[in-house]
């Protein structure tokens, strides 16, 4: 398929022509736009256009599905034809962010940090599923007998992949320094050194504390400060940070050029350090124990009603964003709970969108093959984790498949809360999801993927009959 220019052109008549356009760029599948006016955006009309395959609006962009090798000819003469400057992502988000109320800049913010270093996050969950197959009892042998007993000439390698995949989460603050200074403005090198120091050696490790008889502590000058490690901890680091690099920042414009480099680092470090060892780290400590004791209490007390809530309406939270901030929750319990019984929710709800868009693929008209493309790729790809194509391009769209997924999240959500299904970590938010589960709660797990992968699917199929749009 090739880019017509009158397709373009079309495109820009309907999301509300080019003065609507503030600026645009775009990735490796889509156009994103930050317009002056949404509500000019006939989506009706763009979505009819042959090269558009879906579209939908999130954190103050609008976004035109395009598809991969196409969207930069398409924006390449989006360009042309509306005299507009090639922008830059951040520019693009910089602009965005004016669109922003208060509360949908907080979770952008904690996207933007977070989203980074998912890949190094997801990466270490897929290895210690690994691990976890080759060390788990009971898997393959009877339930005393893991791999490594029978063949215990495998434990030195278990234990280098071990290793590897502990790696993120052993040292998680580092990465969340490097990613949160950089999204505050700062140096993202100080942000990386920020967090290997709450986590060096010689600080009493974090998942120790609960166990140590004596906690080590520093006396400045008649205070005593714990001497404790943050491993695994994300609010600490978040705090501190945002410390850092207020305090850079405020020094970089103060301090003459000739000894920044005496003066700025080693200044902003030392305040920081000492104020999340003295305050920062105690005050998010205590606060990340409540914050993951509550969701452990409801999971614990009214565990039905937590799965039905989460896996029925995390979806919702998609559309907003806000899913961004249980990405730290979910660090959190790693850390605290030993591991999350949220992730393994947000699995089943990307396969059900995955299913009720695979639904459509049937239920769309013969003549209709732009939808049954498009249902049947964005299928795959939120079996995969990736579930925006499937839900702007497909699910959304009609209604009635994105209310059927929901229904079959939750009632996957219900299960999987009940039999206390946990992650050891987070992994692929789809079918390879299992890899990241506890092998005890494998079964449960499975089931739960049956119903994400059935009900959506049956429902959505049954709604369909009584449906008047243009799919059926």
């Amino acid at each position: 398929m090739s880019v017509k220019r009158e397709d373009v052109l079309e495109i820009i008549e309907a999301i509300g022509g080019k003065d609507n356009i503030r600026t645009a760029t775009h990735c490796v599948t889509r156009l994103r736009l930050v317009l002056n006016d949404e509500k000019k955006v006939d989506k009706e009309r763009l979505e009819a256009i042959d090269l558009v395959k879906g579209s939908f609006s999130s954190n103050g962009q609008f976004q035109v599905v395009i598809g991969q090798g196409l969207v930069n000819k398409a924006y390449q003469m989006l360009a042309e034809e509306t005299g507009i400057e090639q922008a830059s992502k951040q520019d693009v988000k910089d602009a965005a962010t004016q669109n922003l109320n208060p509360l949908q800049r907080a979770i952008k913010v904690l996207a933007d940090i977070f989203i980074p270093i998912l890949p190094a996050i997801v990466t270490a969950g897929l290895l210690m599923g690994l691990n976890n197959i080759l060390t788990g009892p009971g898997i393959f042998f009877d339930k005393d007998t893991s791999v490594i007993d029978v063949y215990p000439q495998w434990a030195d390698l278990t234990n280098i992949i071990n290793l590897i995949a502990n790696t993120a989460f052993v040292f998680l603050p580092g990465l969340i320094g490097w990613s949160a200074v950089k999204r505050f403005g700062g140096s993202p090198l100080l942000g990386i050194v920020l967090g290997l120091m709450l986590v060096h050696p010689d600080l009493l490790n974090a998942w120790s504390y609960g166990k140590a008889e004596e906690i080590p502590t520093w006396n400045l000058f008649g205070l005593e400060v714990d001497k404790i490690g943050y491993q695994g901890q994300v609010l600490p680091i978040l705090f501190a940070s945002l410390l850092l690099a207020k305090i850079e920042k405020f020094l970089d414009k103060r301090v003459h050029d000739s000894i920044k480099l005496l003066v700025v680092a080693p200044v902003a470090l030392l305040i920081t350090g000492f104020a999340s060892f003295i305050l920062i780290g105690p005050v998010t400590f205590f606060l990340g124990n409540m914050l993951t004791d509550g969701v452990v209490w409801v999971f614990d007390h009214v565990s039905w009603l937590g799965g039905l809530l989460y896996g029925g309406l995390y979806a919702v939270m998609v559309i907003t964003g806000m899913h961004h901030t249980f990405l730290a929750v979910d660090l959190q319990l790693v850390s605290n709970a030993g591991g999350t019984f949220l992730w393994p929710i947000l699995a089943l709800s990307n396969i059900a969108q995955g299913s009720a868009a695979l639904a459509m693929m049937f239920v769309a008209k013969k003549e209709n093959e732009k939808l049954r493309g498009l249902a049947g790729t964005s299928a795959l790809s939120a079996y995969l984790g990736i579930t925006e194509p499937a839900m702007f391009g497909v699910n959304l769209r009609y209604k009635y498949p994105f209310i059927s997924a929901l229904i079959g999240s939750a009632i996957g959500g219900v299960l999987l809360a009940m039999t206390s299904t946990k992650a050891f970590s987070i992994g692929v938010g789809g079918l390879p999801g299992i890899l990241s589960i506890k092998s005890e709660y494998w079964v449960p797990f499975a089931i739960g993927m049956v119903i994400a992968i059935v009900v959506p699917f049956v429902l959505t199929m049954v709604w369909s009959k009584f449906s008047k749009n243009e799919a059926a």
